[in-house]
């Protein structure tokens, strides 16, 4: 038959009650108990069951019972009340079609009680997927996603999209993957910082992108990805990094809401959200040194805070209330080198939330002697900045921005302990498939 269509994702309702419709998705489970089978299907909004008597369509019988789990078929039938059944329906098929056919036994289990290690579950990561728990992560990251256009928008943001590959190394340094760009090397991008301060000279003052971000760092931990995405901002005409700061912590509060919206799906995750205190609280560089060292925990002047620094004082800060905090005012030689300063202190600031950094960002250096300056004294090459110089010869106001991983922003939004759950398919140094 010809059963195939659009209404595979149809949303059933009493209104469907007898009345014949058409579902389609995948077998799910198979419950045969001689004279009756009940088939259990999976489409996008959850599970629906299809009943069939033997005595009723012994042909329609024998295919429902005898198809492998997990493929995928459509169905014709008469949609019936039951108060049985899990969705208070029942499908009383009238016709069916098998779409595919699913190979046994299957490399993962979809709702099989066995758990299976991450690495099984990435490597068959198209099966994970089916996995109503492991689609809200992704229903809920829509979701924030979403929540970001909206407010950014509002702010009268505009979106743009800005190269991933690039000549050269976006913020210094040498954790950048290189390629051979034809006759040339290049580099996949550490983030759009140089091509979003650059439009700040074009007269679109604010700009935001939904970016890829690309680092070479040789690390194996649960908070890492070497391929990760992130909501990057850039604003012009600012007086201070604290506009930045206003502007990110109220997207996270906008993002934190949304997800809270997600009542499905977090039931499904078990998670229950709360709000977080808004505005998020201030704490100088300084300020959390000292706190650090009131805990035996000492940290030389000038550096930056390692992961377990951050978690130490991520524990001062949930104790005096403060999931979210921002660390404010670093020392410069903390900072990359379009980070504004003055004297020995920058203008940059990091968002934590619970000891994991979630966000960086800064007022940046408008002033092109200024900039050079930074770039000699970073000990990185002008020539490599010819393009990103150039724009801040002809007029550029003063600006600022942040970049905001997503991913990380997942993990302390659901408590997720690996951020590789965050992600479709996630880059990292051993995994480059699926």
């Amino acid at each position: 038959m010809d059963r195939l269509r659009s209404h595979y994702s149809i949303e059933v309702n009493e209104e469907d009650y007898e009345k014949n419709i058409f579902l389609a998705g995948w077998i799910e489970d198979i419950r045969n108990i001689g004279s009756i089978a009940f088939i259990i299907i999976r489409d996008r909004m959850g599970t629906f069951q299809i009943t069939v008597l033997k005595k009723n369509d012994p042909d329609i019988f024998e295919k429902l019972v005898t198809i492998s789990r997990e493929s995928v078929i459509s169905v014709y039938g008469l949609c019936k009340r039951s108060d049985k059944a899990r969705n208070g329906y029942e499908i009383i098929p009238k016709d069916i079609e098998i779409l595919s056919i699913a190979k046994t036994p299957l490399p993962l289990g979809v709702v099989d009680k066995v758990e299976s290690d991450l690495d099984t579950r990435l490597d068959n990561r198209f099966i994970d997927l089916r996995k109503k728990e492991i689609q809200a992560i992704f229903k809920i990251r829509n979701s924030i996603i979403q929540a970001v256009h909206e407010y950014l928008r509002s702010e009268k943001f505009v979106e743009v999209h800005t190269p991933n590959i690039i000549a050269s190394s976006s913020e210094g340094g040498t954790d950048v993957f290189k390629l051979k760009y034809f006759e040339k090397e290049a580099f996949l991008a550490q983030s759009p910082q140089l091509y979003k301060q650059s439009l700040m000279a074009t007269g679109l003052d604010r700009v935001y992108e939904i970016a890829w971000y690309f680092r070479a760092e040789e690390h194996n931990t649960s908070r890492h990805l070497n391929e990760s995405t992130a909501v990057d901002v850039e604003m012009a005409f600012i007086n201070s990094e604290e506009e930045v700061m206003k502007i990110l912590e109220k997207l996270v509060y906008k993002m934190w809401e949304k997800a809270k919206e997600n009542k499905i799906e977090l039931e499904v995750l078990n998670k229950e959200i709360h709000l977080p205190s808004f505005p998020f609280k201030r704490i100088t560089y300084d300020n959390a040194i000292d706190e650090l060292n009131n805990e035996n925990i000492n940290i030389k002047w000038g550096e930056d805070l390692g992961s377990d620094e951050e978690k130490a004082l991520g524990k001062i800060m949930k104790k005096e209330g403060h999931d979210f905090y921002f660390i404010t005012k670093y020392p410069i030689e903390a900072k990359p080198f379009y980070t504004m300063y003055d004297n020995k202190y920058s203008r940059g600031f990091d968002l934590e939330c619970n000891g994991v950094e979630l966000a960086s960002g800064s007022q940046r250096i408008h002033d092109v002697e200024m900039l050079e300056k930074r770039i000699k004294d970073c000990n990185l090459s002008l020539k490599g900045f010819d393009f990103y110089l150039k724009a801040f010869r002809y007029g550029i106001p003063p600006h600022g921005g942040f970049g905001f991983g997503i991913e990380r922003f997942l993990m302390e939004l659901l408590d997720i302990k690996n951020i590789r759950e965050c992600i479709l398919f996630p880059r990292d140094r051993t995994r480059l498939v699926p």
